[in-house]
């Protein structure tokens, strides 16, 4: 469905999204804030905490309406209310002010922010033990105060609970986003890196104020220009991005080619095991860190959808990222590595093979033969981001091999920025969900953690939903589901509804009618997306290549692994070790006979794992075919309601946000009422069986 209009937002000044700072309007509340927020003091001038002390500048300032002084030392302001800035370790009076066992509960990239009254005039201390905690707490009180909390007894301790926290763009030089629906790149245009670092710098203020600490700039897809990224042709290009990043303390990741020393080298081989192949890896990553002294390291695509990799070699992933390792480790420097490997010329004809099965299949047999600086990047699901799919089995089933966790924050299959879809609570479920790898309570967040497995790196990996549209996620309520990333990776035991009151809030107002209006609506949008388009697991009726929009059939004769298997009987994949391709026992006993029994199979994945007669009674009552029938004109009704909801917020919100919402909303009706209408002919006709309640079913 084609919009009516371009977005009012496009073309415009860019967006701050969530760092907006404006003035408060509660007197009362600024004047508290004013107290302390006239000086900051910053002991010790890190390229990281003097980044910080400019942020806390801007927001003050923004939020306050004052320019605060900034001190150099704490000697000026000892008796001045104040907020003070430091790296414990750096100063013995600044250590002062905390307790030791203050001090001592802080990890790496953590912080405290604390309220001290043991003074003539009471101080903040925003406490870290590197620079990277001392910013991630200034974006924390920024947030109280965004959000008009009291702080005047402030006692505040986070650590992060994922130590990777990473972004991946697949951004492509020609200026193309792979999957993205917010315009073009940011970094790259025509074949080279951007020269407009200004827009580089807003990005990494946003990424850094919810704890994203690595971004990967280039598309897992490596092609010709990409492949060159890391030559001297691009390096000092790149360098430039990576300068601007680590100043918020992100680090630079780079997408590789596994085939480069061929394209790049002229080399007759990439073989990993070949010592001429790790010598020449050893020496271009030496270049690369001679460019980025504090380069992330390699994101490899390999042996997947054509791309190039060991197997051409005879060897195993575990052989290729090795060598890669090797050559990243005398830097610091991780080789993420993706799991996302299957067979992509299957034949539909066959119903032994089950492109679910794939990823444990390739890598739970190498378990323990990585090399300490790999990380395997698992996708949430065995799929391929569905609205709906069952957590992947290598989660659990890794127990000796660092691995994050992938999530796709751009909505690929979840409405393309132009459905309102908020992903926070299917991500909830995911990282809440339990392996049972270790007995009950081995779920995926401590997993992921390094907590379950002691696993050395590990964290959650997002794929990026931002391009050049000056809202930078061409549907502005989708902004949500970028914070939502950072928050949860973050500390994934924040709840759905804190976050989503915090992105709305610190996005619109504190008002009681918006937040609770737009809370509401975020939160119920990936239920009632998923009610409208594929039902109980099964996935995949898009369009095929673009993937949006309904067809039934679309990819069920194509090469790709992804069916529904429907005939005039029943629907669904087999996929028990009963009856079907045996998925269900690569997870651990107690999940595996939950999901081998349709009677005990969660029914939001029941034809993921199963075949069901259309006649078969849902635990509702009502036949699977029925139940078929009433989410989509549900699901249509619930799009509506969410118009309806908006347009009680007219008044409240600034009129130009008002109506490119409600302009998409209203897109979204209209493309609910194609999903239901096309989903329930498909499945009339198939059946014969007609719906129960006589709507329109054509």
């Amino acid at each position: 469905m084609q919009a009516k209009k371009q977005s009012t937002l496009k073309e415009k000044k860019i967006d701050a999204c969530w760092l907006k700072y404006g003035l408060i309007q509660d007197l009362e509340r600024r004047m508290q804030y004013i107290k302390w927020g006239t000086n900051i003091a910053m002991v010790e001038a890190a390229p990281v905490v003097s980044t910080a002390c400019t942020e806390l500048t801007r927001g003050i300032k923004g939020l306050l309406g004052i320019n605060p002084a900034v001190h150099l030392t704490l000697g000026p302001i000892e008796e001045l209310p104040c907020v003070i800035l430091g790296i414990l370790g750096k100063s013995e009076k600044f250590d002062a002010l905390l307790k030791q066992s203050d001090r001592d509960q802080i990890q790496k990239e953590g912080f405290r922010i604390k309220s001290i009254e043991a003074r003539k005039e009471n101080c903040i201390v925003i406490a870290g033990k590197d620079g990277k905690g001392v910013l991630y707490g200034v974006f924390s009180l920024l947030r109280f105060m965004q959000m008009q909390a009291d702080i005047r007894q402030l006692d505040v301790l986070e650590n992060p609970k994922n130590p990777l926290r990473i972004i991946n763009h697949w951004d492509n030089l020609d200026g193309s986003v792979e999957r993205g629906y917010a315009g073009r790149s940011i970094f790259f245009k025509n074949n080279k890196v951007t020269r407009s670092l200004g827009r580089i710098k807003e990005y990494a203020r946003l990424l850094a104020s919810v704890g994203i600490n690595g971004v990967v700039i280039n598309n897992v897809n490596v092609h010709q220009y990409e492949t060159r990224l890391k030559t001297k042709e691009y390096l000092s290009s790149v360098a430039k991005l990576a300068d601007i990043f680590g100043k918020y303390g992100i680090r630079l990741f780079l997408s590789i080619n596994f085939a480069s020393p061929i394209e790049l080298g002229n080399m007759e081989t990439a073989d990993p095991l070949e010592p001429s192949v790790l010598e020449w890896w050893k020496n271009k990553t030496e270049e690369i860190y001679s460019y980025i002294p504090d380069f992330g390291g390699y994101m490899v695509k390999a042996d997947s959808e054509f791309r190039p990799g060991p197997f051409t070699y005879g060897r195993t992933h575990a052989d290729g990222a090795n060598m890669l390792a090797e050559a990243l480790r005398p830097f610091g420097g991780i080789v993420i590595w993706r799991c996302f490997v299957y067979n992509c010329l299957q034949d539909w004809r066959d119903y032994s093979t089950d492109r679910a099965k794939a990823a444990y299949d390739h890598f739970k047999p190498l378990d323990g033969s990585f090399h300490e600086n790999v990380v395997l990047q698992i996708k949430n699901g065995p799929m391929d981001f569905q609205v709906r799919e069952p957590v992947s089995p290598l989660f659990g089933g890794l127990e000796k091999t660092n691995h994050t966790l992938e999530l796709q924050i751009t909505q690929e299959y979840t409405g393309q920025q132009k459905h309102l879809c908020y992903l926070i609570p299917m991500w909830k479920e995911i990282l809440d969900f339990d392996t049972y790898a270790r007995g009950k309570g081995s779920t995926v967040k401590r997993i992921v953690s390094g907590s379950l497995f002691k696993n050395k790196y590990s964290g959650i990996s997002g794929i990026s939903n931002i391009g050049d549209d000056a809202n930078w996620t061409g549907f502005q309520l989708a902004q949500s589901n970028l914070y939502g990333f950072g928050r949860l990776a973050w500390d994934p035991d924040l709840s759905s509804q804190a976050i989503t009151e915090e992105w709305v809030r610190m996005t619109y107002s504190n008002d009681r009618l918006v937040v609770d209006i737009i809370s509401k609506m975020l939160l119920d949008s990936w239920r009632i997306y998923e009610n409208y388009t594929s039902p109980l697991g099964i996935g995949w009726m898009v369009n095929p290549n673009h993937h949006f929009g309904p067809s039934v059939d679309g990819y069920e004769y194509q090469k790709w692994g992804t069916y529904h298997r429907a005939d005039f009987a029943a629907i669904g994949v087999d996929r028990t070790v009963k009856s079907g391709t045996g998925y269900t026992g690569q997870y651990h006993n107690e999940v595996a006979e939950l999901y081998e029994n349709p009677d005990t199979c969660p029914e939001e994945l029941l034809l993921f794992f199963h075949r069901i007669p259309y006649q078969y009674k849902l635990k509702s009552g009502e036949t699977l075919i029925q139940h078929i029938y009433n989410t989509h004109f549900e699901g249509v009704e619930q799009a509506i309601e969410l118009k309806t909801q908006w347009l009680l917020l007219k008044d409240k919100l600034q009129s130009e946000v008002f109506e490119h919402v409600l302009e998409r909303l209203e897109g979204q009706i209209e493309h609910a009422k194609e999903w239901r209408d096309v989903i329930n002919t498909y499945f009339y006709r198939k059946t014969g069986i007609a719906d129960e309640k006589g709507r329109s079913i054509y």
